[in-house]
């Protein structure tokens, strides 16, 4: 399932599977949900708190679109991100991800490079004095997001609990 920016949003359904529904071209919130859960409480709750960060973020983008809103909205986005990132590539460490599946790993990791690049670029050109309408930045952060955890922290979460079910079974 794939989020496309200013049309559809992900909302839960009764079974808690996600569901495009059409909404508003300004609203852009990201409802958290059961299909979004990797089954890794650390990386689910720190996907929790960069959806909400993100809802705030653009909450507050539609009434300060100034550079300096702009300009703190990204550097904290990325400052979480990074943290995030580290999270998730010390548990893909941890538990052999690479090794074991590393066509995954990898392209896991140059999800995160390319994301953080993006953000750097997209600073960038704030610091510079350009502003970026906030439903292009909204709309790229929320895509990017909720593709990610979908398609590729879904995976990584399946992994691990993969290899914790393997462990616990021989123990």
């Amino acid at each position: 399932m794939r989020c496309v920016p200013n049309s559809r949003k992900l909302h839960p359904t009764a079974d808690n599977q996600a569901e495009p529904a059409m909404t508003h071209a300004q609203t852009d919130i990201i409802l958290w949900n059961a299909s979004y859960a990797t089954g890794i409480d650390e990386i689910d709750e720190q996907h929790q708190i960069l959806v909400s960060t993100l809802n705030e973020a653009n909450l507050r983008l539609r009434e300060d679109e100034s550079l300096e809103a702009l300009e703190q909205i990204t550097r904290d986005l990325l400052a979480y991100a990074l943290y995030h990132f580290e999270t998730e590539e010390g548990l893909m460490r941890e538990f052999g991800y690479a090794e074991t599946d590393p066509d995954n790993a990898e392209a896991h990791l140059a999800q995160h490079r390319a994301f953080s690049s993006k953000v750097v670029e997209v600073r960038d050109r704030i610091k510079s004095g350009n502003r970026i309408p906030r439903e292009e930045l909204i709309s790229f952060l929320n895509q990017w997001l909720v593709n990610h955890i979908l398609a590729t922290d879904r995976k990584l979460g399946e992994f691990i609990l993969a290899r914790k079910n393997g462990a616990n079974r021989a123990a």
